[in-house]
């Protein structure tokens, strides 16, 4: 995996870029009309649903967290509130994510965020070499190694996920 010098100029490459992690840039042209953006991504990519993982804003006893999972499954609400010794989450409302992260629904990195929130990586992300997460917009994502992304985003690992 080749190091990615030129800019895309979202957050998350930038941040990328600024701390010098291997990384690779996946683009591919976004149909407005899919609403399901992490399996168009596959389709689109040629790659398995599993090794794409979507990123999702939880409110977790009133407190944003992120939970980065598969897309090909969905995020267990009551595993991702134990990870952070909640007691309970729901998914954050849309319009709070988007505030939150800086980034548009479809296009939210688990990278370069806003604000720095409480992260959990689904821990099927330990199964690959490399797993890819969006890079900041629609028709972008990032290819980089789970350890590097934990080790910006200060994620944890907990088995969050379904399916």
């Amino acid at each position: 995996m080749a190091k990615r010098t030129a800019s895309t100029g979202t957050p998350a490459t930038l941040l990328l870029q600024q701390a010098g992690v291997p990384h690779t840039l996946h683009k591919y042209a976004h149909d407005p009309a899919v609403t399901d953006f992490g399996l168009e991504a596959a389709r689109k990519l040629s790659l398995a649903p599993e090794r794409i993982f979507k990123t999702l804003m939880v409110t977790a006893d009133g407190n944003l967290a992120v939970a980065v999972v598969p897309v090909s499954g969905n995020l267990n609400l009551k595993s991702f509130a134990a990870s952070l010794g909640a007691k309970k989450s729901v998914l954050a409302d849309p319009l709070d994510a988007q505030r939150r992260t800086g980034y548009v629904l479809g296009g939210i990195s688990p990278l370069g965020q806003r604000y720095c929130s409480p992260t959990i990586l689904d821990s099927s992300a330990m199964d690959y070499p490399t797993i890819l997460v969006s890079g900041g917009r629609r028709g972008l994502d990032i290819e980089l190694a789970a350890q590097d992304l934990m080790r910006l985003t200060g994620a944890r690992l907990a088995a969050i996920g379904t399916g």
